[in-house]
């Protein structure tokens, strides 16, 4: 497992055990802005797992469709996911 993938399992479980905290928060109805504060939390390290998933992505399999004349539908795939990830 290449560094960018330690970083991202480390960043999930790192998101999960918030999002488990987020859940016991509510269900001993603690105060809500404490709340919305973990799932945003969460939410950073989602993204950064994300960012650090498909920079791996771009370094490894990306440079190698190009190397083998295949990158246009590498190029597709990050499109969709970037659209995804701005919501257009």
């Amino acid at each position: 497992m290449n560094n960018e993938k330690k970083k991202a399992v480390f960043a999930l479980k790192t998101a999960k055990g918030q999002i488990d905290a987020a859940i016991n928060m509510i269900e001993e109805e603690r105060y809500c802005v404490d709340v919305s504060n973990q799932v945003i939390a969460a939410q950073a390290l989602l993204k950064k797992a994300n960012l650090l998933i498909l920079k791996q992505h771009m370094y490894h399999c990306v440079k190698e469709a190009f190397e083998h004349n295949q990158g246009s539908e590498k190029i597709d795939e990050i499109i969709d996911i970037l659209s995804k990830i701005t919501g257009k």
